[in-house]
Order: structure tokens, then C-alpha cells, then sequence
């Protein structure tokens, strides 16, 4: 059986593309100063790169998931061009407990702060969360870290001021990121300054 690795579970907007509210169409992506190169670096120190983001503008009815993926890969390809590394995984949730389209209108176990997310790409991708990290923008990114059992980075490059997206779970009590940063970039610092994920664990 092979051995499960580590990742870093990214949230999207705020954190690889800047948070241009919303991010619907690829004339508008901007990826963020230092994104590439602290992809590359994580890449080669052998993390996974795992987006779970939380995509209402679908459960909106502004754009289809198959466009949400379109976008996803014109980000990507954008980030190969700047010499960034391709990413393992993308994983969205299109869902909203208040959403315009019916069909969304669901209390799903995938919107963040819940961990589904994280869960099925842990199954997908042979992953050990306990070795990997959660990078977000916002508190409800830091929740579903906590749930899924990683360690947890706050960057404050978006919405990380904002109110806590609307979700039917309380806020747990005393929740804190295990670090706060200003960039993707400090992220990747402080996440490398750790034991390489190829050794074993202690």
C-alpha cells in the first residue's frame, strides 16, 4: 500500500487569484504577487497542491459548474506560464443554504467551514492530513482545516476582514490559525521551515 503524503489545501480567491468579488470570467483574474514561485516551492519539497473553494456564484446562477471549471484551468495555465507548477487537485462547492437555483439550495457537507472538501480530496489523492496544511483567506477556511484535522495558515490577502461566510454550524469555540501571514508566499515560508514531508513522522 502506498504511503499517504502531505498537501496544502489552498483556498482560491484571496489567496491564489486576487479577490475581485466576484471572480467570474478569466479577463478578470489577477494571480497574486509571489503565487508561482511559492507554488513551485512547495511543489518540490513534495506537498501536494489541493484548491477547495467555496464557489456560490454557481448556487447564484451566475455562471455553470462547468465554467467554474473552465476558469480553474485558464488560473492554472496562467500560473504554469509564470513558471508556477501544475496543481493536484481542484475541488469546488457550488452550493448555498440560501441559493437562487433550487438545485442548490442544499445543506451539503462540502461548503467550507465543513472539511468535505479536504475528505474527498484525502481519498482521491492519497493524502495525510495530519502532515498538511489549510491556506486561507478567511476564518471559515481556517474551521474546515481545523475539522479536517491540518494544521492551519490565515493569509491576509483577501477577505480575511470580512464577516464569516453564512454556514448552519456554530463558529468552535477558541478557534485560532496555528499561524497568521501577510502572503501565499510567508505561507510557503513558514510551511517549509517545518520537517520535510518525506520524513516520518516522530
Amino acid at each position: 500500500m502506498a504511503a499517504l503524503v502531505p498537501a496544502v489545501f489552498l483556498d482560491r480567491d484571496g489567496v491564489i487569484v486576487r479577490d475581485s468579488a466576484p471572480v467570474s470570467d478569466a479577463s478578470r483574474v489577477e494571480i497574486l504577487p509571489g503565487v508561482p514561485d511559492a507554488l513551485n516551492r512547495l511543489h518540490q519539497a513534495g506537498y501536494r497542491l489541493v484548491v477547495v473553494t467555496n464557489q456560490s456564484i454557481v448556487a447564484r446562477g451566475a455562471l455553470t459548474e462547468s465554467a467554474v471549471v473552465d476558469l480553474q484551468r485558464h488560473i492554472e495555465q496562467r500560473i504554469r506560464d509564470a513558471g508556477g507548477p501544475a496543481l493536484d487537485g481542484f475541488y469546488f462547492c457550488p452550493h448555498h443554504p440560501k441559493a437562487n437555483l433550487p438545485a442548490y439550495r442544499i445543506d451539503c457537507t462540502c461548503r467550507k467551514p465543513r472539511p468535505g472538501m479536504l475528505e474527498r480530496a484525502t481519498v482521491d489523492l492519497g493524502l495525510d492530513r495530519s502532515r498538511s496544511f489549510m491556506v486561507g483567506d478567511r476564518i471559515t477556511d481556517i474551521e474546515a482545516g481545523h475539522r479536517a484535522g491540518c494544521r492551519t495558515i490565515w493569509v491576509h490577502t483577501g477577505a480575511h476582514e470580512e464577516a464569516r461566510i453564512e454556514a448552519s454550524d456554530p463558529v468552535p469555540a477558541g478557534l485560532v490559525a496555528d499561524h497568521v501571514c501577510q502572503s501565499l508566499a510567508e505561507a510557503a515560508d513558514i510551511i517549509l521551515a517545518e520537517p520535510a514531508p518525506s520524513d516520518p513522522p516522530s
